[in-house]
């Protein structure tokens, strides 16, 4: 390794340098705001894109990288490397790899914003094709890569093409997802160890961006740095990128060709980068005046597609006059419609039940005038159809689990009908577990105490062994009573 005073005489001797002297516009000094920032039909221009760049890192013809998917493994220069890896991508449409083979051209324009979009320069939030109608997307002509008849894709079809673009093997294991993974798999002879696209990735995450810089960068430039419009040539800046990429995908060991004799005396460091002056800086990414016209046009079109898009779904609007929605329908009920249903439900299970019948209406006096006051009301009476239980395929005779008994009731028990109505002997025998769950949960009986009444006074008792009441009153003994007291 050279000595820290060889590598001071070298940078004395390049005219110019000075790390103080670059210059990061403010906008993009902060992460969040290294995206194009841009209106919906806004074109971008080349200084966005950093056109000239994207130029000399697509058109080095060195022969360096190895192509994994490719036959036979050959060495082929990063236009090649890169282009082949969006193509292999199982994301990339049947459609666009048509478009790709049958025009290069379009290949290359679509491997550009695909890198720029590998870096973060595009977001997710921009389309390139005027006729887009979703809102949450903005269209943005770009008239230096769309010169050939291709559809540029949006950006988040373009960022699931890249996602996917991994080596092979990388589809069974996680691939490499820090630099130091990286190297580490290039050391063990894994060759290349990971996809260019992954590569830049990683380089370009938040994460590891004080790692890279420091390790490969004078300060204050970072990875990120290359892709934004600062004052530093786009040739030398395109050197340092494919320095980078060589470096990773081909190990530490070998040979760089991207070295110069500052990278050579210090080994790990890019290429140096040269400043430009105002004026050589304000020489780059010009927007030629086709161009130009071209993206003025561009966005007129699109303006009016919006406006054609507005009228109509005004037009659309009125032929199609929103009517209210009705009132929802009332389920409130007066008290005379309420002794009216009762009526009804009373006549429905009056032959069923009886006179006699413990809960039936009958037994109680019924009054006329619910009826009448009933047909005054605006609202018809219900007419309420008899209840048509569903027992079929059951065998009345076979035990019923209590899962089974609750299906029972659902299919079979009328929903207006009376709790105390009288129920078979598979109902008590569910009213039996019920009660005995209780007991378990309470600790004792769920059923109340009985209540201590005084000893019957002289002359109360009766003949049928009786007992005297709350108020001393004598009254027969039931059976209830003796139950509770066998209880106890």
């Amino acid at each position: 390794m050279a000595s820290s005073s060889s590598a001071d005489r070298y940078a004395a001797n390049i005219q110019g340098w000075n790390v103080q002297q670059v210059n990061t516009p403010p906008q993009y000094l902060g992460r969040k705001t290294l995206p194009i920032k841009r209106g919906d039909a806004e074109p971008l221009t080349r200084e966005d894109l950093q056109y000239d760049l994207l130029y000399y890192i697509f058109t080095d013809s060195t022969v360096a990288f190895v192509d994994n998917l490719a036959p036979q493994r050959p060495r082929v220069n990063f236009c090649d490397l890169y282009v082949n890896a969006l193509y292999n991508s199982p994301k990339c449409s049947k459609v666009l790899k048509d478009k790709m083979v049958e025009t290069p051209a379009f290949a290359i324009e679509f491997a550009k914003i695909a890198l720029l979009t590998n870096v973060g320069r595009i977001n997710t939030t921009m389309a390139f094709f005027p006729e887009m109608k979703t809102a949450l997307r903005s269209y943005h002509p770009v008239p230096s890569l769309q010169k050939t008849d291709g559809n540029l894709q949006d950006a988040p079809r373009i960022k699931n093409c890249l996602k996917a673009a991994l080596l092979p093997n990388e589809f069974k294991t996680p691939p490499p997802s820090s630099p130091a993974e990286i190297l580490e798999k290039a050391r063990a002879g894994h060759i290349p160890p990971t996809s260019v696209v992954n590569l830049i990735f990683v380089l370009s995450n938040s994460n590891h961006a004080m790692t890279v810089a420091h390790k490969h960068f004078d300060p204050p430039v970072e990875f990120l740095d290359l892709f934004l419009p600062i004052n530093l040539s786009s040739a030398s800046r395109a050197r340092a990128f494919l320095w980078i990429m060589f470096h990773y995908l081909c190990g530490e060991e070998e040979l760089n060709p991207f070295d110069d004799e500052y990278s050579r005396l210090n080994p790990g460091r890019t290429p140096r980068m040269r400043p430009l002056s105002r004026e050589e800086l304000a020489n780059e990414n010009v927007d030629p005046p086709d161009e130009v016209e071209w993206g003025q046009r561009m966005s007129a079109l699109r303006n009016k597609f919006l406006r054609e898009l507005v009228d109509e779904m005004e037009e659309e609007r009125r032929r199609k006059p929103v009517s209210p929605p009705p009132p929802p329908p009332s389920t409130s009920y007066s008290s005379q419609e309420m002794a009216a249903l009762r009526q009804v439900r009373a006549q429905r299970y009056a032959v069923s039940e009886g006179p006699g019948s413990r809960g039936s209406s009958h037994s109680h006096e019924s009054r006329p005038m619910g009826h009448v006051a009933y047909e005054t009301t605006s609202r018809p009476v219900p007419q309420l159809e008899p209840f048509r239980g569903d027992t079929s395929g059951e065998d009345p005779n076979q035990m019923r689990s209590m899962l089974e008994q609750a299906w029972h009731n659902v299919n079979s028990a009328d929903p207006l009908e009376d709790s105390d109505h009288e129920q078979d002997e598979h109902a008590r025998l569910e009213y039996g577990r019920r009660m005995r769950v209780l007991a378990r949960l309470r600790g004792k009986s769920p059923t109340p105490e009985p209540h201590h009444y005084p000893p019957p006074g002289p002359g109360g008792s009766g003949s049928g062994g009786g007992a005297q009441g709350p108020g001393g009153d004598a009254g027969p003994s039931t059976g209830r009573l003796q139950h509770v007291q066998s209880w106890r």
